[in-house]
């Protein structure tokens, strides 16, 4: 079957969100694709496998690079998926082909298993149990993934002892807080699915640095609803690197200005307050997260494009909800907490109450942003029913947001 074909026959992919999978350290070296062609038909429950089927058009919807920021990309497989072949139509060199626990290991699918890794792919055989009937595929995979919430989390050490002599990665699944972290680690686990890493524990709250303290002031400066321009000038002054970015920004090609922009003043004029808000906004969470797993800087960049763009079709008030999505993520990025972050900075009251406790008037939106980012499908429903939103506009919004912040990083 030509992938013409099969690309006429399924329906297109509208939704695509992501898990980070994360290495001991923390740096990410993959992300767990969801996938749904619709949420009317996830909800009238259509078969997993025409939810997996639809991962196929991944490549012309996204690309694996933008989706996952160039890492691998763990698919969910069921049989039909592996037996149909469909995964051929993607790049081995990034994809994991994660076979679901329902996939019976008979003759076909090891001969499926077989195929694949000829061709250059990798396997994971997901939500893996102590006595899993998938046994048998375990020769094939390259990772073995334990759901930490479900019935396996008891036996979690036990089955890093049975296999860890085979030439295959431990992965734990739905590691959602630094107690879930530990326990995986002690257990022997090397990698971790989930969102423990965005939530900084309070006791762990670094110092600032002086280039931080500068960022945070510049920050503090250009969220003032009246931007005080000297100040703005004497602190960019003060840090070297801010200083030359800005520079090379307004001198590079995109722009397309004429003659080269020498001072901090001219580069002001040039740009105007509003854009020059928003560059210093990108500017400073591209500086303070360097040193931290590049799935929070993306996060926060998607977030921000994402509110920005549904700020057109739902009310927010005065609050800024680009700027929102970009502090979401700050104090993971920062490991402090966000009430000692917030008190540095000018913010309106709604967006006060939203960032310390997703309360109040913009937390039906920020409920939208967080499901579809997560994948969770009936809340995205709800809430676009409640807003009275087209489905296929939060999805083109979402999808745009993704481009955006990937372009965005890359250019960094």
């Amino acid at each position: 079957m030509s992938q013409h074909a099969i690309e006429e026959a399924i329906e297109p992919v509208l939704y695509a969100t992501r898990l980070p999978i994360l290495a001991a350290n923390q740096k990410v070296i993959g992300y767990k694709l969801l996938f749904r062609a619709s949420i009317q038909s996830y909800l009238a429950g259509t078969g997993s496998g025409d939810a997996n089927r639809t991962a196929i058009d991944v490549s012309s919807l996204l690309g694996l690079t933008t989706l996952c920021d160039n890492r691998l990309a763990f698919i969910s497989c069921g049989r039909e998926i592996l037996l149909e072949n469909h995964l051929l139509l993607l790049p081995p060199e990034k994809l994991v082909a994660e076979i679901e626990k329902t996939v019976r290991p008979d003759d076909d699918v090891r001969q499926a298993c077989s195929r694949l890794k000829d061709a250059g792919y990798k396997i994971a055989l997901g939500d893996f149990a102590l006595d899993d009937p998938r046994a048998p595929l375990a020769d094939f995979a390259d990772f073995l993934k334990v759901n930490l919430q479900g019935p396996s989390r008891d036996d979690a050490a036990s089955i890093v002892a049975r296999h860890r002599g085979k030439d295959c990665r431990m992965v734990a699944e739905n590691v959602e807080t630094r107690e879930d972290f530990e326990l995986a680690r002690e257990a022997g686990f090397r990698y971790f699915q989930g969102y423990f890493f965005r939530k900084p524990e309070k006791v762990r709250a670094r110092g600032v640095s002086s280039n931080l303290a500068i960022c945070l002031q510049l920050l503090k400066a250009v969220c003032r609803p009246v931007m005080d321009w000297q100040e703005v000038e004497d602190i960019i002054k003060r840090d070297a690197a801010i200083y030359y970015r800005l520079l090379r920004y307004l001198n590079s090609a995109a722009l397309g200005l004429r003659g080269q922009v020498r001072s901090v003043r001219q580069a002001l004029t040039i740009l105007g307050e509003e854009h020059f808000r928003r560059w210093c906004r990108l500017a400073l969470i591209l500086d303070v997260s360097q040193n931290q797993p590049s799935d929070l800087m993306l996060s926060a960049l998607v977030r921000a494009r994402f509110g920005e763009l549904l700020g057109e079709k739902v009310e927010h008030g005065d609050s800024d909800l680009f700027l929102l999505g970009l502090l979401s993520l700050m104090d993971a990025i920062l490991e402090m907490p966000m009430g000692t972050l917030l008190e540095e900075l000018p913010l309106d009251p709604e967006s006060n109450m939203l960032l310390l406790g997703h309360a109040g008037r913009l937390a039906p939106i920020y409920t939208l942003i967080f499901a579809v980012e997560e994948g969770l499908w009936t809340v995205v429903v709800k809430a676009c029913r409640q807003f009275g939103l087209e489905e296929q506009f939060v999805a083109d919004s979402y999808r745009e947001a993704m481009e955006w912040a990937q372009a965005i990083a890359t250019s960094a």
